[in-house]
Parts: structure tokens; sequence; C-alpha cells
């Protein structure tokens, strides 16, 4: 039987062997024969698709959305539009969480600017005390 096993797969495409057994767990990449001693034989093709998602992760894909483009990428019958409006979603989706992130960023700035420093009781910290009673007021 003709085929890489896992550790060629995984050392070729620069992953854990454990992220190969979890992305074929969850759908990512096809379960691949195995030899008669269960050895898995993986087709050489498996390579591209594990590049294509840690390259798709590295934009900020979650492994759902990987699978939905992994599918659009291996169909004929694709249309670009359609990951076109994935790919602006995804952009949309990336802007709120750094407009959320910088949001959390200034509250905690605000907290960490009322704080004394050593030597402050925890009941008169502003941080303590503000995350105790839910009081974080927006600046």
């Amino acid at each position: 039987m003709n085929g890489l096993t896992i550790s060629q797969i995984a050392k070729r495409s620069n992953v854990n062997i454990e992220t190969v057994r979890y992305y074929e767990k969850r759908g990512l990449i096809s379960e691949p024969p195995r030899t008669e001693s269960g050895y898995r034989k993986f087709p050489q093709g498996v390579i591209k698709d594990l590049q294509f998602i840690k390259r798709a992760q590295d934009v900020g894909f979650t492994l759902e959305e990987i699978k939905k483009l992994l599918l659009a990428s291996n169909n004929e019958d694709f249309h670009s539009e359609e990951v076109y409006e994935f790919a602006m979603n995804k952009i949309q989706e990336i802007e709120k969480k750094i407009h959320d992130f910088n949001h959390m960023k200034s509250l905690l700035g605000e907290l960490a600017a009322k704080c004394p420093g050593s030597g402050t009781p925890k009941d008169q910290c502003p941080i303590i005390k503000n995350l105790s009673k839910g009081e974080i007021e927006d600046g």
C-alpha cells in the first residue's frame, strides 16, 4: 500500500503528529486507509491540505470555517464571490474583536491608573474593588 505515514505527513507539513490526528478527528482531512497492521497511509495531497489549514488559521479562520473553505477549494463548481463574502465577513469579525480588545484595554488602563501600588489593602485596591462590585465605568 502506497502512502505516507503520519510522522512523514506531520514533518513535511511542519505540524505536530497530534495536530494531524486532531484534524482527522474534526473532519478537516479524510481518514486514510490503513495497512494490515493498522498504520495510516496518507496520500501526498494531505500535505497541501494541512498547509492550507495552517495558513487559514494564520489569517484568523476557525477550524469550522476552514472546513468550509476546504470544501470550496476542492469543489470544481465553487464561486469565488462566495469566498470573497466569507473573507469580508471574517474581516468585519476581526475588526469587532479589535474594537472590543481596545475597549477592554482602555477600561483596564483606567483601573490600573487608579491603583496606588504596593502596600494598599485589598479592600482599597480599585481594581479588586471595581471587579468585585461590578462598578467598572465606561470612561
